[in-house]
């Protein structure tokens, strides 16, 4: 068993910016595997601020995220959609679009699915 381990969002291991600045993923490395905290700005979509950098036509990561402020609506390729907002968990497979909805920022945590998202 190793012993206690202390990240901060911060100070993370690594940051990546969304396009036209409408919000950043921080990265803290954990053992089992990376946690992002995700900075999503009033007007972002997935299909505009982050599809040019995965260069896919949906998001294709998988996450199990938690919603710290804000709002967003996922909206899977088959049509169904939900929206999240502070205290919800999210769980959403492979193969969506997602957006802020108002004008807050949404804030996000994410265990499964920021290992690769918006990286080049």
């Amino acid at each position: 068993m190793s012993g206690l381990v202390r990240r901060t969002f911060d100070s993370p291991e690594e940051t990546r910016p969304f396009e036209q600045g409408k919000g950043r993923l921080d990265l803290v490395n954990l053992d089992g595997g990376p946690v992002g905290r995700a900075v999503f700005e009033p007007g972002w979509r997935w299909s505009e601020h982050v599809k040019p950098i995965a260069q896919t036509d949906s998001c294709q990561a998988a996450h199990a995220g938690y919603c710290l402020a804000g709002r967003m609506v996922v909206a899977m390729d088959d049509g169904e959609q939900q929206e999240f907002g502070p205290g919800d968990f999210m769980v959403a497979p492979p193969g969506h679009d997602a957006w802020v909805v108002g004008d807050e920022a949404c804030v996000m945590l994410d265990w499964q699915g920021f290992a690769d998202y918006a990286k080049p």
